[in-house]
């Protein structure tokens, strides 16, 4: 019996337009976003789908995703076995350091071939499903304060509850106005959570973090920079709110120092930020293991790698804060897929069909994204 494998590697550099600016602690976006896109042919002509989406602030650049694939990954992946993703996945690691949003695209899209030759979902391949879907936090980083509150009122209407507000990029006083209005608009219907990007320096960030406590938020991200954890690890101790970690907390060995330093209540696993599923699997494995619940961040992915998140999520039971999954529906003017996943009632369901459980063709692609580059 021939064993299935990798015949036919396809690249785009896509640039999508976005409906809102996002004015965010570490960096701000305007305009378009950039993804690249893999789609991979195994020998029996099945084809799989993955996304890279870097942001040059947090983790790397679109261009240098595509040169990692289509230079440097690409004599790897043609020819791999579609069954062997492990032993793939460490040959990328060997051949080319970093690059995690590039090596997590070829796995994406061979777990893609791999569910659909078989006829199982992702997350059937991940250890099975043990939720069906993902409640939706939306992100609160216009620069235009009232076009949140508008898009707030009419979220809410059709049962959104959690918003996530981006804080530390205007005037502190700003930012206590703006949750200020957020409790007295919607009351306590809200889950509200705070998230700074890294905005706040240690020194005197703690007066600020207790002022904001008092709207009662569910965790406060990420307040200050990624090496300062130290200072994090003060915060949980003083705070009754959780912090949770999103750029301190990359890979394993970030969780075992978090852990170790009892610098986080919680963790934000990215698919982006860990490189692959199998990645981001090992790291709830740790916090598992001391109790530190996980969030679902995103960057700027659109509906690909949005799939494959809610695939990983929907197979890890520590992943239990929700997801902010919301970029396809809500900042992306087209995704690439034939249909959106879908959303109803503030979550996220959770495609159940073979491998990512989506479809992307050339005619969904071309017609909703603009093609920059193509190998």
């Amino acid at each position: 019996m021939t064993m299935e494998c990798v015949e036919r590697l396809r690249l785009f550099l896509v640039e999508s337009p976005i409906k809102m600016a996002r004015l965010q602690g570490i960096g701000n976006i305007k305009g378009t976003v950039k993804r690249v896109l893999v789609e991979l042919t195994s020998s029996s002509g099945i084809t799989g789908w993955g996304e890279a989406a870097p942001w040059e602030v947090f983790t790397g650049t679109a261009e240098g995703a595509f040169a990692a694939i289509d230079i440097y990954l690409r004599p790897y992946v043609i020819g791999a076995p579609v069954k062997e993703i492990r032993a793939l996945t460490h040959t990328m690691d060997k051949a080319l350091v970093g690059h995690g949003e590039a090596k997590l695209a070829i796995e994406m899209a061979m777990y893609d071939i791999l569910g659909k030759s078989c006829g199982l979902s992702v997350a059937d391949l991940l250890g099975g499903r043990v939720r069906n879907e993902i409640p939706l936090s939306f992100s609160i980083a216009d620069p235009d304060f009232g076009a949140d509150m508008a898009r707030m009122e009419e979220m809410v209407r059709s049962g959104h509850e959690i918003f996530k507000v981006k804080t530390g990029v205007k005037s502190h006083r700003e930012d206590m106005s703006h949750l200020e209005a957020m409790r007295e608009a919607f009351g306590d219907r809200l889950d509200l959570r705070i998230d700074y990007n890294q905005a706040l320096q240690p020194f005197g960030a703690i007066s600020v973090l207790r002022d904001v406590e008092r709207f009662r938020p569910t965790f406060i991200e990420q307040p200050v920079p990624r090496d300062c954890l130290s200072a994090m690890a003060s915060f949980v101790e003083a705070l009754d709110t959780p912090i949770l970690a999103d750029e301190s907390c990359f890979d394993a060995r970030d969780v075992m120092e978090l852990v170790r330093l009892k610098a986080a209540d919680a963790i934000s696993v990215k698919l982006m930020k860990a490189g692959g599923i199998l990645k981001a699997q090992a790291q709830m494995a740790i916090a598992d293991t001391a109790r530190l619940p996980g969030y679902g961040g995103t960057l700027w992915e659109g509906g690909i790698a949005l799939a494959a998140g809610t695939q990983f999520i929907a197979a890890t039971p520590g992943v239990s804060l929700g997801c902010e999954f919301y970029m396809p529906h809500h900042v992306l003017t087209e995704d690439v897929l034939e249909k959106r996943i879908e959303n109803r009632s503030g979550r996220v369901v959770i495609p159940d069909g073979a491998g990512l459980g989506i479809c992307v063709s050339d005619t969904s692609l071309r017609s909703n994204a603009r093609v920059i580059e193509e190998r």
